[in-house]
């Protein structure tokens, strides 16, 4: 993502990769955004959150970029609270190349040292470390893809549109997630556990899983041009950003 242009608009619903919610508009965000708007819970009053919650979590992603961040930063959260991780994002964003896989798979021992010294992010040689490696994890699936994008979304055939009454019926992981979890450590991922990897989905769109009482589930529940006939892929093939999912579910890559 960049930081160019806001995405602090309710009625968007679907993710550009121009677009971020940010700091210095979240507040200005939750004093426009209507009263009337009943939200998921755990957007809470906190600003930022509120911003992420009505702007960018559930909206479908096809943006590598975006989706390496998103994949970096759900590892990141694991034992933190997602509100903590927010208010890293910048500082994330900054010591991790503006999310550029290419520079991160590069970084050795000095890089390694700048992160365990910045008191800016989530000071833990092991996600440190995974970050790293999951960059090299991500460029390879790029290279046998054509994109991460490409890859992802072979696991859905298109964004599930949950209808969660509250908040007690989110599950912490899927068949869908497990299936994920599962094919992204053999592809050398790490942090990548089943309910990393449903919170992964729930961030990038691939599930709906705001409550339906919430007024971004109706929002989200459009159809919308891009998913409209969409058929499920052959592992590899297929254009990039197309939605779908290998019919067997044992084969995500070409072996």
């Amino acid at each position: 993502m960049r930081r160019d242009q806001s995405v602090l608009d309710p009625n968007v619903n679907s993710f550009n990769s121009n677009y971020s919610p940010i700091a210095r508009d979240s507040e200005r965000h939750l004093m426009r955004t209507s009263v009337a708007n009943k939200r998921c819970a755990w957007a809470g009053e906190n600003a930022l959150n509120v911003a992420y919650h009505d702007a960018e979590w559930g909206v479908p992603s096809h943006d590598d970029q975006h989706l390496f961040e998103m994949l970096i930063l759900e590892g990141a959260q694991a034992g933190l609270n997602w509100v903590t991780i927010l208010g890293k994002r910048e500082n994330y964003r900054r010591a991790f190349a503006n999310w550029d896989a290419k520079k991160i798979a590069r970084f050795g021992e000095k890089d390694f040292a700048r992160l365990m010294a910045d008191a800016g992010i989530v000071r833990n040689r092991l996600k440190i470390s995974g970050a790293i490696d999951n960059a090299k994890a991500f460029l390879k699936v790029q290279r046998e893809f054509g994109s991460f994008d490409q890859y992802i979304w072979q696991f859905v055939v298109a964004p599930i549109q949950n209808k969660r009454a509250t908040l007690r019926d989110v599950p912490a992981s899927t068949p869908e997630s497990d299936a994920m979890s599962r094919d992204l450590k053999k592809s050398g991922f790490r942090f990548v556990g089943t309910t990393i990897c449903y919170a992964y989905m729930q961030a990038t769109g691939m599930v709906n899983d705001h409550i339906v009482s919430c007024f971004r589930h109706a929002e989200l529940a459009q159809p919308r041009a891009d998913i409209a006939g969409s058929q499920p892929l052959s592992c590899g093939q297929g254009n990039h950003g197309t939605h779908g999912r290998h019919g067997n579910r044992t084969q995500y890559r070409q072996e």
